[in-house]
């Protein structure tokens, strides 16, 4: 369901675009001055009318597909790979070792072979 509703947003953002572009800007009046086209495709009122109500309920969808999206991401069941704890690690310490015949031990050093401290200097 999130999956079609993304992609239904992203194609409503486009139909949005174009429906914008498609739209004359203020200075088109000047323009048609010149030579430019008719506007009898949208009827005798022109694109306006027709154009600006599309628009707005274009709008309207774009918003709702908005708010949808948002709060199901903040209520979605799954988190993110960067939001999941990592795997508890098993801590025990195992009582036997099979490999302990083969690993060395460290030896303390024989404190009677250790050589003797210089001595201290003497003070005046």
């Amino acid at each position: 369901m999130y999956t079609v509703l993304i992609i239904f947003h992203i194609l409503v953002c486009l139909v949005l675009i174009l429906i914008v572009l498609l739209q004359a800007g203020k200075g088109a009046n000047m323009g048609a001055a010149f030579g430019g086209s008719s506007q009898t495709v949208f009827g005798s009122s022109g694109a306006g009318t027709f154009l600006g109500k599309l628009t707005a309920a274009v709008a309207v969808i774009f918003m709702l597909t908005s708010l949808v999206l948002t709060y199901m991401a903040n209520h979605r069941s799954s988190s993110s790979l960067m939001e999941q704890k990592p795997p508890a690690v098993d801590q025990t310490i195992p009582v036997t070792n099979p490999n302990a015949a083969k690993l060395p031990v460290p030896v303390a050093p024989d404190a009677t072979k250790l050589p003797a401290a210089p001595p201290a200097p003497a003070s005046k």
